[in-house]
């Protein structure tokens, strides 16, 4: 039996081995170890005590707070600000109150009672300014939630 040759076609494409250069690529040498980076903070091992939590209640309570001071004026235009915007966002609340809401709904929602409880809370220590921005924010979002229903 004898082998077969098969006829070689001479293809335009190819470029001979020779005019080809050898490339190496330098890589840098590869660290011995690898760190592993945290994309959260990582999670406690134990429950906290209830006395540890309200330690740090009092502590958020008694933090110094960098605001701007506002003229007895501004505060009081800011103060009225802060209830319009308040009382706009809770009757909008209202408005969607018994209703079925999807899930963006609900989240919208969500987000509204937590700008008005900031609010809330920045008009207690009277930062009348903070309170203003939280109580405005509380009433876009609820005019966009009765728009959506």
């Amino acid at each position: 039996m004898k082998p077969v040759i098969e006829p070689q076609t001479a293809d335009t494409t190819s470029v001979p081995d020779d005019a080809l250069p050898e490339l190496r690529p330098e890589l840098p040498p590869f660290p011995g170890h690898l760190m592993t980076v945290r994309t959260a903070p990582p999670r406690p091992h134990a429950s906290t005590s209830p006395s540890a939590v309200v330690g740090t209640e009092a502590e958020k309570l008694e933090a110094p707070m960098i605001a701007p001071e506002l003229t007895p004026q501004e505060s009081a235009v800011a103060q009225q600000q802060t209830n319009q915007s308040l009382g706009i966002a809770e009757k909008n609340l209202e408005s969607a109150r018994g209703k079925n809401l999807n899930a963006a709904q609900a989240d919208l929602v969500s987000k509204i009672r937590g700008f008005i409880k900031d609010a809330r809370e920045a008009a207690q220590i009277t930062d009348w300014s903070r309170a203003r921005g939280l109580a405005k924010k509380a009433q876009v979002l609820s005019e966009e939630l009765t728009g959506s229903l």
